[in-house]
């Protein structure tokens, strides 16, 4: 043996059956956080990097709670989150999700969420902005605070603007009452950049920044099928190809909202569809059964005047 190695301190079999162990695979059961990622699988179309992200938080939440029970624990961790992304991303569905599992691993007290904006949260004339602030922690206060466009608190163009009262409360609460409540602020990737550079203390607070990535059309469609189904809708071979020509024209124009304009491209294709199969009925089309009533045609969704203009042109 090197006098290297005879430095080492050496445990045999019987003093590493001695020390106290966690059973993480119970403990994961037990929780029952298995069922909301699950759910997170089943539920959303795409986002394979959102919900990796949100499996290595679960993951270092776990640990952390079988660390604790056995007397190692690190402190209280910071949880306050940002998701970033563009509009019909996911972020509010995936907030619910994770306020789930802090419920489930016992990192908040209630599996609630409250869900605001600036207006909810800035008042418009002097000593509105703080009791309107307060009252929103109030609320959250034991769950998840979602502060939806969150950059829209920062408005340094206007002199007379109360949102940095909101903000220093705000601050404030995230520190000292961070074990008793969790703020995920959420809003576009650059604009979400702009308002840490510009409020450096809400980034030292920030523990997980999460980006959501834009559908693509093969999941866009796959959305689009979801929802029809849940409305008892479809489309045929003839409709599905028209949508995916829609969609390809669509994302490349200004606000597209990715799940968001999906859900409103078919709410309009189903009022045309209502007065195509109206119109019909009233020129003598007879009875409307089933498939007809549930049927989405390809002229349904050509009628939109995406198909007005000019098709992309191939990458």
């Amino acid at each position: 043996m090197t006098s290297a190695t005879a430095d080492l301190p050496v445990h045999d079999s019987a003093e590493k059956s001695d020390m106290p162990s966690v059973d993480l695979v119970a403990l994961f059961r037990e929780s029952t956080v298995g069922d909301v990622l699950a759910e997170l699988d089943r539920d959303l179309v795409g986002l394979t990097p959102v919900k990796t992200r949100i499996r290595e938080i679960a993951a270092q939440l776990l640990v952390e709670r079988a660390r604790e029970t056995l007397g190692i624990a690190s402190g209280a961790p910071t949880l306050h989150m940002c998701f970033s992304g563009n509009p019909g991303t996911g972020k509010t569905t995936v907030a619910l999700r994770m306020a789930d599992v802090l419920f489930r691993l016992g990192y908040i007290r209630r599996k609630h969420l409250v869900s605001v904006t600036r207006d909810d949260l800035v008042g418009q004339y002097i000593g509105h902005t703080a009791p309107k602030t307060r009252d929103v922690l109030k609320r959250a206060m034991g769950g998840v605070l979602f502060i939806d466009e969150a950059y829209y608190l920062y408005r340094p163009e206007n002199e007379r603007d109360y949102g940095q009262e909101a903000i220093e409360i705000l601050l404030q609460t995230m520190e000292n009452q961070r074990s008793d409540l969790v703020v995920i602020l959420a809003g576009y990737e650059s604009r979400m950049e702009t308002f840490f550079q510009s409020n450096p203390g809400f980034r030292s607070r920030i523990a997980h920044h999460v980006t959501f990535p834009d559908y693509d059309v093969a999941e866009l469609i796959e959305i689009a099928e979801g929802m029809l189904a849940r409305m008892h809708y479809r489309l045929d071979a003839e409709a599905r190809t028209a949508f995916e020509e829609y969609l390809a024209r669509r994302i490349r124009q200004p606000n597209f909202a990715n799940a968001r304009s999906v859900r409103n491209a078919l709410d309009r294709a189903r009022l045309r569809q209502a007065s195509r199969i109206f119109a019909d009925a009233m020129q003598g089309g007879g009875p409307s059964d089933t498939a007809a009533l549930t049927l989405l045609s390809a002229t349904d969704i050509r009628a939109s005047r995406v198909f007005d203009t000019p098709p992309p042109r191939p990458v």
